[in-house]
């Protein structure tokens, strides 16, 4: 059953609201309160959808995965530039709530979520069915991985950047395929 118009709305309002707040400072030092005020939302109303704001948080990051799951679902698994270049248009459409999520108040769980989704992606572009934990490809991945968030980031925090999407997973994909030597010119 689909949540009707006034649910979804409260939902983002409360969402929004703890996004700001966590903008300022970590989830353990925001109350139902202030996300309550911040929305301009009664108490009861938050309750009927959260349990505090661990949950809160947690059902937005289980939002965003699932996101990008269904922005991928449709996408064929052959071709690296364009899987990567689709999960960097998600984040950017969801710039804001990246931000705060990968920023220094964020959740540290919510990276290895997103990592562990991407992973199976990522290995699938590899042609790589099943990959043992510390073998070479999953150190790859690792490597890759914790790159492109720094990547990410830093795309993510400069305001007036010339970099597309596009140009941000070529980018990835050339520093993982063939190293930074690459562009040193």
């Amino acid at each position: 059953m689909a949540e009707d118009r006034r649910i979804r709305y409260t939902k983002m309002v409360l969402k929004d609201s703890l996004i700001k707040l966590m903008k300022e400072k970590p989830i353990s030092r925001i109350s139902i309160k202030s996300i309550c005020e911040e929305a301009d939302i009664n108490r009861a109303t938050y309750y009927t959808h959260y349990k505090d704001q661990h949950d809160q948080l947690d059902q937005i990051e289980f939002e965003f995965v699932e996101g990008i799951e269904k922005f991928l679902e449709d996408m064929p698994m052959t071709i690296p530039l364009d899987i990567i270049t689709k999960i960097f248009d998600y984040i950017q459409e969801n710039k804001e709530l990246c931000c705060t999520l990968l920023g220094k108040n964020g959740d540290m769980a919510f990276e290895e979520n997103v990592s562990r989704l991407i992973r199976s992606t990522i290995l699938a572009s590899w042609k790589i069915a099943d990959v043992e934990v510390n073998s070479v490809y999953d150190y790859s991945y690792t490597y890759t991985f914790a790159g492109s968030i720094g990547i990410v980031k830093k795309w993510l925090s400069d305001d007036n950047t010339n970099f597309s999407t596009r140009d941000i997973a070529k980018l990835v994909l050339d520093l993982s395929e063939k190293g930074i030597s690459k562009k040193r010119g």
